[in-house]
């Protein structure tokens, strides 16, 4: 199983009226942390992109428990639970300062050929770096 963790600090523009954060704010939130965690990786999106593989959303899952607020440094727990294929499963678990569980969610993603918009396996560099996490 591969974890990682990032944190993210709220800016005022990503609040609502309510001052909480707003709702599809979160799913930037979430690529962040998936950006973040291939590059802990040793790779980036626009690595795979360049080199013809793209990684559209296939599916998202959110619940709401609590809200964030204007300046809350967040803390993204991201998951991968089970080793890619051509499709790639992310969980997440959101906090806030005070240790809070706040927000759980899911990603899965499919990986793709840019040329012709079919599904193919995560490229053999990445699966080497993600295998020796399971």
């Amino acid at each position: 199983m591969y974890k990682f963790e990032t944190k993210i600090r709220v800016r005022y523009a990503e609040t609502d009226r309510m001052g909480y954060v707003y709702y599809g704010n979160y799913a930037a939130y979430f690529e962040v942390a998936r950006v973040e965690a291939l590059r802990h990786l040793g790779f980036s999106y626009r690595q795979l992109e360049d080199s013809g593989i793209l990684l559209p959303v296939l599916d998202f899952s959110i619940r709401f428990r609590r809200p964030a607020y204007y300046d809350d440094e967040l803390l993204v727990k991201l998951t991968v639970p089970e080793l890619p294929g051509t499709r790639v499963l992310f969980t997440y678990e959101i906090y806030n300062p005070a240790g809070d569980l706040i927000t759980t969610a899911s990603t899965t993603l499919v990986c793709i050929q840019k040329d012709t918009g079919k599904p193919c396996q995560i490229p053999q560099d990445l699966m080497d770096a993600w295998s020796k996490y399971f």
